[in-house]
């Protein structure tokens, strides 16, 4: 039988205010996984509510309480591993290696939090009046909403509200409706079992298409001082402008062509290797997934031949069997925007190595050569396990392909020379650029975040109170000062 779940309001399960639900799907099974409440904006205005009204005492709260709650948190966690798992790949088509990764990488997120309770710190500035102190100070801006998507969202979910509210911050959650319990429901039984107050944490779900309405009432309620979206950079781009007519901050991490370039030098067996896990980790649904592979010609067939073996030798199907590395696209929607995507690669003269088979929803690796530069193809994302393989002439022009896309979140560059790994890396634009590793990484304490067309602002470490705390300027006069009239 399917689950039936609630949102989470004020510190109570509540269902829509209107008693509607949607039906959540198991992407593999084609079944029901669970009834989710189709939330609409009624909805996000009374979790905005709850959230506002619980900011002035969780702002105060002290820091060492807030540590204490979220180092529960990361335990509580810890413990429903087993039943995250299954959940992930239930609702998601989240394969086990996936499944495991999130779960153990988001207790981390949980205790990152806990030891920023006491980050926000300030700083005496030296005045130019005398006997003035001049201080700088950063405070909690209020309420958070954190737009999560569906295909890491546990993670992504989860880091959207977690260090805004570890500053003191109050938040609002809306998961992707094709993740309401993995990306939603499992986080607010978790903060509310560690004991958060009422109101700190609330959940708003909604059906399909519901999420702009829910969208809207983020961005026009001045109770909401921060959004945070992970998602397309379509629906970025369509947040910022919204957010820009009420001169609301939004910290976004969209999309990305993310590149991988192998130099004439690298370990091929390694590159292969990365490449491999960095193209086809979750059906290639990351938005770090490496999506161009740029190759000196040198060693181009060498590492084609043993990257096409070695994609062509994984497991495809049952997500909740431990063996499997491709499970199914999130829905058929996504199958067929793969399968029409690389039709046209194929029409504009590239050439498939391996893979454009299916089963069901799962799409078996797909690798292609020969794909021309500058067209939609080699610029535009492919969400699925499908990547490409550029050969070139030289490190220059492999700098030059991997620049060439409007995107710029992840990359990554192999090489036997770490000097010159590094003066590429520093020349691909990018915002993360990883030496002798693939583009799929994080870390709860790193500045994760992207450029251009891939986002603005960063949502880990220190550099996450940038975007969740304001920084504001008090002076104080020790003496009387002197006017001038």
């Amino acid at each position: 039988m399917p689950g039936e779940y609630s949102m989470y309001i004020d510190g109570q399960w509540v269902g829509a205010l209107d008693g509607t639900f949607y039906d959540d799907m198991n992407p593999y099974t084609g079944e029901i996984f669970a009834r989710v409440p189709a939330g609409k904006r009624a909805d996000a205005k009374r979790a905005v509510d709850a959230a506002a009204a619980a900011f002035p005492t969780w702002s105060r709260t002290l820091p060492a309480e807030r540590q204490a709650l979220f180092l529960k948190a990361a335990e509580i966690l810890d413990s429903k591993r087993d039943e995250i798992v299954r959940i992930l790949a239930e609702e998601t088509g989240c394969t086990f290696g996936f499944a495991m990764f999130q779960t153990m990488f988001t207790p981390g997120l949980l205790r990152e939090a806990a030891a920023q309770t006491h980050g926000p710190m300030g700083e005496v500035i030296p005045a130019d009046l005398p006997g003035a102190m001049h201080m700088a100070i950063r405070q909690p801006v209020g309420v958070v909403a954190g737009i999560g998507p569906w295909n890491a969202p546990l993670i992504l979910s989860l880091r959207s509200i977690c260090l805004p509210i570890a500053y003191g911050n109050t938040a609002v959650l809306k998961p992707s409706n094709e993740s309401a319990a993995a990306g939603g429901v499992v986080i607010a039984q978790v903060f509310q079992e560690a004991g958060f107050p009422d109101g700190v944490l609330n959940l708003v779900t909604n059906g399909p298409g519901g999420s702009a309405e829910i969208g809207d009432e983020f961005v026009e309620n001045p109770k909401v001082r921060r959004i945070s979206l992970t998602g397309s950079s379509v629906v970025g781009r369509q947040l910022a402008e919204k957010a820009g007519r009420y001169l609301k901050r939004v910290a976004l991490e969209l999309g990305g062509q993310n590149p991988m370039i192998v130099l004439r030098d690298a370990n091929i067996e390694e590159a292969v290797n990365a490449a491999a896990f960095g193209a086809f980790l979750h059906q290639g649904q990351i938005c770090m997934s490496t999506r161009r592979i740029i190759v000196e010609k040198p060693v181009v067939e060498e590492f084609s031949a043993k990257f096409v073996k070695k994609a062509s030798s994984f497991k495809v199907g049952n997500p909740k069997e431990p063996d499997t590395v491709i499970g199914p696209l999130i829905n058929r929607q996504q199958l067929e925007q793969v399968k029409k995507n690389v039709e046209a690669a194929v029409a504009d003269g590239a050439r498939v190595l391996c893979g454009m088979k299916f089963d069901g929803l799962c799409c078996h690796p797909t690798v292609l050569s020969e794909v021309k530069r500058n067209t939609a193809f080699s610029c535009e994302e492919t969400f699925g396990p499908v990547v490409s393989i550029i050969a070139v002439d030289n490190e220059e022009e492999a700098l030059a392909v991997a620049n060439e896309t409007s995107y710029g979140l992840s990359a990554s560059v192999f090489t036997a020379d770490l000097q010159k790994g590094l003066d590429i890396a520093e020349r691909i634009e990018s915002g993360i650029v990883h030496i002798n590793d693939q583009t799929v990484h994080d870390e709860p304490q790193v500045p994760f975040g992207g450029i251009k067309d891939s986002g603005w602002g960063r949502f880990g470490g220190r550099a996450a109170l940038e975007e969740f705390t304001e920084l504001r300027w008090i002076s104080m006069q020790r003496s009387p000062r002197q006017y001038p009239f």
